[in-house]
């Protein structure tokens, strides 16, 4: 790593940037730039992920890896389908903060699919750093650096540094998904209704649905940004690794387009005849009013009380009436809720409230309501 004072003045900048609400691509950008200064890197790729299932719900390209789009689906598959503890998913599970490949688990490198198979030949990388940036809430994104020359590894200080981010980082993505809710939240033109990918055991995509595309191109907006198709195979994946553990969920994911939409990506093994699941379903379609709250709860970090607290808001619920279902008293309640007001930037229950109507409800209003009670597609 560079001097001390490179160090700090880097950690200073990523902290100031995690709390200037900027958006996602200007933060990460402007964070993978002050990280740079501190611990030089050749390539760079960050993700950021959904805190409830830690998968991957975007990807952005920095350095060399600008543009290499080519290899993305053999990426998510060793990322989510071997048992390499360097993986991001793995790391949300452990007490490791940042790795490195070589300093940190010198006797993996060469059992990793992911540096033999993939980064070390196609891309001449000889070590990577990986930092998951994580709250209370759980796994918000991660980020990968890459060096090619043997003699420029990542060493112990730069990995304690990158460990030193993981706050500020997950600070910073939370930020950007706030500034997209409190802008406007346009209603995606296309195709209504769920879109669906069909990939085999090749992992090839073999049947894609009228709309699917539409969908798919609405996530690519940034020459920084990955090939959508990328976390489609990263939920294939996935989906294939539930198979060898019983009662696993099968894996999801919330992601937000370019104009404010959400959309649900979920993934599921496809039961032939003859009982094989070699082929993988994966739908795509608007998220529900529900899974909508349950992200924006998470990004205002809220406490487990604060959010059973927030949830019974949306619905109308009066203070007594919130005290009586939690067993409180109304005096807490107050306190809760004025946490709540604190974390989210609001004065009131209406302007919370306002927060998600006129994100979610507004753009839809005047179309048709389904049976379910929600707008129809």
């Amino acid at each position: 790593m560079g001097s001390i004072l490179a160090a700090e003045r880097a950690r200073g900048d990523v902290d100031v940037l995690s709390r200037a609400a900027l958006d996602l691509d200007e933060f990460m950008g402007e964070a993978t730039a002050a990280i740079r200064r501190a611990v030089p890197w050749e390539g760079a790729c960050v993700g950021t992920h959904d805190p409830a299932t830690a998968m991957l719900t975007s990807g952005r390209k920095y350095g060399s890896l600008v543009g290499s789009d080519t290899h993305d689906a053999l990426f998510a598959t060793l990322e989510y389908n071997s048992p390499d503890q360097s993986s991001f998913r793995s790391l949300a599970r452990s007490d490791h903060d940042a790795i490195g490949m070589r300093v940190t688990l010198p006797d993996d490198i060469a059992r990793s699919e992911r540096m033999n198979v993939l980064m070390r030949p196609q891309f001449g990388f000889s070590d990577e750093a990986r930092l998951v940036f994580r709250d209370g809430q759980g796994m918000w994104g991660g980020l990968a650096l890459f060096r090619g020359h043997d003699d420029a590894w990542f060493t112990e200080d730069d990995i304690a540094f990158l460990a030193s981010l993981s706050g500020s980082m997950a600070r910073g993505v939370r930020a950007g998904v706030l500034a997209r809710l409190t802008g406007p939240a346009l209603v995606d033109a296309g195709t209504g209704g769920p879109a669906v990918v069909i990939v085999d055991a090749a992992d090839e995509v073999t049947h894609i649905s009228v709309g699917a595309e539409e969908r798919l191109a609405q996530l690519h907006a940034s020459e920084h940004l990955m090939d959508p198709l990328g976390l489609v195979h990263a939920l294939v994946a996935a989906a294939r690794a539930s198979l060898h553990t019983p009662g696993a969920p099968l894996p999801r994911a919330r992601i937000r387009t370019a104009s404010g939409m959400w959309l649900v990506v979920h993934a599921a093994p496809l039961a032939a005849r003859d009982g094989s699941t070699s082929q993988v379903v994966v739908t795509i379609e608007e998220a529900r009013p529900p899974e909508i709250v349950e992200l924006v709860v998470a990004a205002f970090g809220l406490t487990p009380r604060e959010r059973d607290v927030t949830r019974l808001v949306l619905q109308g619920v009066e203070t007594k009436e919130i005290a009586t279902t939690l067993h409180v008293s109304a005096y807490t309640v107050q306190d809760h809720l004025k946490a709540v007001f604190d974390k989210a930037g609001v004065r009131s229950r209406r302007d919370l409230i306002s927060r998600i109507y006129f994100d979610q409800y507004v753009p839809r209003l005047g179309t048709a309501v389904s049976t379910s009670g929600w707008f129809a597609d």
